[in-house]
């Protein structure tokens, strides 16, 4: 990958982190995990997928399915800078007006799946790649887990199955960010060694900085791992990853910031002075 692509994509993660912040005020969102896994939007979107405006009902697309669908506001932030959608609609998040909310929902073009109820979209997307390959078609099926989601013994399930029947098509990335709501993954139900656990459900592992593009590129490149077993990438994040202030904190979730505050947190994110917000007097859910 050539410096200018890592440039453009760092910037556009940037971009995509921007209306993140924008989007935790006037109701909230889940910040916290939406920042980790910018970087991850980013590179599928921009760089890996079989995608464009034109293919987004295309049998022969690539499909991503957010599972860990509380991480919306990264996936709409990369839409608007895709030009998918319309970056002023990004405002219309959580008003009736519009189908913009803390959840994916498929009136959106690029949404492939409702989700949120953590644990059922992995089901779905073996279903889709379990589908594709029968029609002996090339697609790449992603899903996008997070970290605490894999406390739902679906996922495991899925797994068992995708392994079984080889399905080398399929691939489950972990924003292995380290939190599970408002807790530490390992403080509640630890998940290490995570490798080893996919190893021993037939699965082939890759495990990469999430926020490197070098590295995240060198892995989905290497795609499928094997020519039998399904594919994970685990990639590990910072939650708020951006905004010191709220880097690595389990307290902030969700939050509902003022407008004062976000205008702290953009000069934050540009490296231009601290947001302020370390006092626990913040609003936050």
């Amino acid at each position: 990958m050539t410096t200018e692509k890592i440039q453009f994509l760092q910037q556009t993660a940037l971009k995509v982190r921007h209306h993140i912040i924008n989007m935790s005020t006037d109701g909230g969102c889940f910040i916290g995990a939406s920042l980790s896994c910018a970087d991850i939007m980013v590179y599928l979107y921009f760089e890996y997928l079989n995608l464009t405006p034109e293919q987004l009902n295309h049998p022969e697309r690539d499909y991503v399915l957010l599972s860990k669908g509380h991480d919306v506001p990264a996936l709409y932030g990369t839409f608007a800078e895709l030009g998918w959608i319309e970056k002023d609609r990004l405002k219309n998040h959580l008003s009736t007006r519009d189908h913009i909310y803390w959840h994916p929902n498929r009136n959106i073009p690029g949404i492939e799946f409702h989700s949120g109820s953590l644990g059922h979209v992995p089901a779905v997307g073996l279903g889709i790649a379990m589908d594709c390959k029968m029609k002996k078609m090339s697609n790449k099926v992603i899903v996008i887990t997070g970290d605490g989601e894999l406390n739902e013994g679906s996922v495991w399930e899925t797994l068992l199955v995708a392994s079984a029947y080889k399905m080398n098509n399929f691939t489950l990335i972990v924003d292995r960010n380290a939190f599970q709501a408002n807790m530490a993954t390992e403080d509640l139900i630890p998940l290490e060694p995570l490798a080893e656990k996919f190893e021993s459900f037939g699965c082939a592992v890759r495990r990469v900085d999430g926020h490197d593009f070098t590295a995240m590129d060198e892995a989905f490149r290497a795609l499928p791992f094997s020519a039998d077993k399904p594919n994970v990438i685990i990639c590990d994040t910072v939650r708020g990853k951006g905004l010191p202030s709220i880097e690595k904190r389990a307290d902030r979730w969700f939050v509902n910031f003022s407008h004062d505050e976000i205008a702290g947190l953009h000069l934050e994110l540009e490296g231009k002075g601290s947001a302020g917000l370390h006092s626990e007097t913040l609003t936050v859910r």
